[in-house]
């Protein structure tokens, strides 16, 4: 795939300066070969609006519905109009947290898509299921009760490790290249299109491994964590994006 997905993810981090701060510090050379996103918590999507040009916006999660009664809860089509392009769904602090279910995040797919938003799904094991050797088989579990009513749709997966998010443990470059193409495989069988599907790696990303991570085949993109809040560090792994497609 000749394209790279670096993205963003602040979780419950930020301020008004941090933006700002950030805005300032992020380097962002012309390219149309590395996509780029933050997503940061809603109260400053506004704010984010002003970020370089090139940087586009995501959210951090979205409502199964459209409006109603459901206070607390913001729609995808909300996200839209804040100039939101992408959502992450599923994510395991979601997961774990707040006790989301597969059928939930089949509907916040559902909501997102038709909304116009392309949703970053979210997949990984736990240290205790990949000390038991069951790691692809939860993996394919969570893509199957995810994607088996969604129809082709602009998609994005990431894989991320539970182990690795935000321990300062990555996986190695091996491991993540290996998890990616047994994605890869379980898409093809479940989406016309999953083939095409972008895959990204989450778990630590860093300016010093992101490097190692690209170069792998089955990798195409990263969804960073803390060191997303720091505009010099996230320009540096996009920069590791971008020199990853020129080898």
């Amino acid at each position: 795939m000749n394209k790279r997905y670096v993205i963003g993810n602040w979780k419950l981090h930020g301020s008004l300066s941090k933006v700002a701060t950030f805005s300032q510090q992020l380097r962002m050379a012309p390219a149309t070969d590395v996509v780029v996103a933050i997503a940061p918590p809603y109260p400053y999507l506004g704010a984010c609006a002003d970020l370089p040009s090139g940087c586009g916006l995501a959210g951090q999660d979205c409502s199964a519905h459209n409006s109603g009664a459901h206070t607390g809860e913001v729609s995808a089509s909300m996200l839209s109009e804040w100039g939101c392009q992408w959502v992450i769904v599923g994510h395991s602090e979601r997961r774990t947290d707040l006790a989301e279910s597969d059928q939930l995040i089949v509907a916040k797919l559902s909501a997102a898509i038709s909304a116009g938003l392309t949703p970053l799904l979210c997949v990984g094991e736990s240290l205790t299921v990949r000390e038991s050797g069951q790691e692809e088989a939860a993996v394919r579990a969570q893509l199957q009760a995810a994607l088996s009513d969604i129809p082709p749709a602009s998609l994005l997966i990431a894989y991320e490790p539970i182990w690795a998010i935000g321990t300062g443990v990555t996986a190695s470059p091996e491991q993540a290249d290996a998890m990616h193409a047994v994605i890869r495989n379980e898409l093809t069988g479940l989406m016309d299109d999953g083939a095409s599907v972008p895959l990204l790696y989450g778990g630590s990303v860093n300016p010093d491994n992101a490097g190692a991570l690209f170069d792998c085949p089955h990798v195409d993109g990263a969804l960073v964590g803390g060191a997303s809040l720091d505009g010099t560090s996230f320009s540096e792994i996009v920069e590791a994006a971008q020199a990853s497609l020129r080898q």
